[in-house]
């Protein structure tokens, strides 16, 4: 007769069910993928493009998109290093920084698809700083004021999904859950 020590049923059948419970889906609900906030914008070619006309519930403003715009430093020879005929320096080489600009992107007209105004009112407001706050994005006082704070960081909110702007679109304020959404829009 085999004997195990004690402990050793409790092992195995504590890794049974650990490998059971992996191999199951379990049902859990999966997590919604991140917005797309370029849905409802409209990249224009210049400033003279209007937005497509409001009609009831589609409320449309502009905004101007920063540029993106790249410095690259190098460090680069002014004066090559002085050497004797052994290779010992006499004079070291001298450097100097060089500098450039790139632009990334350009900057870029937008049409947004935002909430109507007569629905961005100081209560919504504050539902909006309550959100970004419980996001971490806004970390002062809730004020219900569209003031620089809560700009600030609407664009910060925004921007990794795609739409670098302080005014609220409407898409972003559906991903924040303040503004009612279809089902079919899920």
């Amino acid at each position: 007769m085999t004997m195990f020590p004690p402990a050793l049923p409790r092992l195995l059948w504590a890794g049974l069910f650990l490998g059971a419970m992996a191999a199951c889906d379990g049902g859990a609900p999966k997590g919604r993928a991140a917005a797309d906030l370029s849905q409802g914008v409209m990249r224009v070619s210049g400033p003279d493009v209007p937005p497509p006309p409001a009609t009831e519930g589609a409320c449309w403003t502009t905004d101007v998109t920063p540029a993106i715009i790249e410095t690259v430093s190098e460090q680069v020879i002014a004066t090559p290093a002085v050497t004797d005929a052994n290779g010992r320096v006499l004079s070291p080489a001298t450097y100097a920084t060089s500098s450039h600009q790139r632009i990334l992107r350009d900057r870029q007209t937008v049409h947004i698809r935002t909430p109507c105004p007569e629905a961005v009112t100081p209560d919504f407001v504050a539902s909006v700083q309550r959100a970004l706050k419980a996001r971490g994005y806004y970390l002062a006082p809730v004020t219900g004021a569209m003031d620089a704070p809560t700009l600030d960081a609407i664009r910060r909110f925004q921007e990794p999904l795609g739409l670098d702007s302080p005014v609220l679109s409407l898409a972003g304020a559906k991903t924040l859950g303040l503004v009612k959404t279809e089902l079919d829009e899920l």
